[in-house]
């Protein structure tokens, strides 16, 4: 019988940029649950202005009441992908739910973008999401449960996002629509594919390092909100929450009855995050 109370009990959750920020809250929040967490992502030695690896991810999923194991790998490379689900198949039997989280940022406007940074968008965001939810796909179709969950936002067409830094929009639109096409795609699968997108600013280690990290942390959620909300979506029926993308503020108020938002920080009037108006 599904344990109700932790509904990711024994559960094997393979997320990528894990390393640290969101990926690794959500690790946690997963383990909490009593879920098996795979970690890939790229940060084996610390970061000079940015704290965590992989490897410090997974020492906190298993202080958290999970078991961990950490793939060091290029979401982008596909035996590095291959490798993290050989991982997960070894270590824990399957696969359950399979988070895109890892990302690239990269917010010039067309002219001052360099082709180099435009690849990496496309690498990362589109490219990664595809290799590792293909190569989760055989072992999602044996699970009781199975979730692709994405880290990107629902697909805004106002002209001041879709002019406002057009190569990184259309990379993490790029993945919504991919997550929606595949609930469609697989839907007699019963797999779930759904997005999650903050509602507001994230204080990640990234932004505090940023030139006015101070000010900006001052009005952003802690990554718990995110973390707090995946967990809530991939515990429902795969069969029943597909083909979604939601804020974060949505997820926990509607599948894990959390009114109250306050607990999550960013004052009382948080930043509002990139595509949401």
């Amino acid at each position: 019988m599904p344990d109700q109370d932790h509904p990711l009990r024994d559960r094997t959750v393979l997320i990528s940029g894990a390393s640290r920020g969101i990926g690794a809250a959500i690790a946690v929040a997963a383990a909490e649950q009593g879920a098996n967490v795979v970690l890939l992502a790229k940060t084996d030695a610390p970061h000079p202005r940015l704290p965590g690896t992989v490897h410090t991810a997974a020492a906190e999923v298993e202080a958290a009441g999970g078991r961990a194991a950490a793939v060091v790998g290029d979401v982008r490379r596909e035996e590095d992908v291959a490798r993290a689900v050989a991982t997960a198949i070894e270590r824990f039997g399957g696969i359950d739910v399979c988070v895109n989280n890892a990302g690239a940022i990269a917010t010039e406007p067309t002219e001052a973008l360099t082709i180099k940074r435009f690849d990496l968008l496309h690498e990362i965001n589109v490219r990664g999401t595809f290799l590792l939810t293909t190569a989760c796909l055989p072992h999602l179709r044996k699970s009781a449960n199975p979730h692709v969950l994405s880290i990107s936002p629902p697909v805004n067409l106002a002209p001041h996002w879709l002019g406002a830094h057009p190569a990184y929009t259309q990379s993490k639109y790029a993945m919504t629509l991919l997550s929606q096409g595949w609930a469609a795609e697989f839907g007699a699968a019963g797999i779930g594919f759904n997005c999650l997108w903050p509602q507001t600013f994230i204080a990640t280690s990234a932004v505090a390092a940023l030139e006015d990290g101070a000010e900006q942390l001052a009005s952003a959620r802690s990554p718990r909100i995110m973390a707090d909300a995946a967990v809530a979506i991939t515990a429902q029926p795969a069969s029943v929450v597909t083909g979604r993308c939601f804020l974060d503020a949505e997820a926990v108020t509607r599948f894990a009855g959390i009114d109250d938002l306050s607990r999550y920080g960013g004052g009382e009037h948080p930043t509002r995050d990139l595509f949401v108006d």
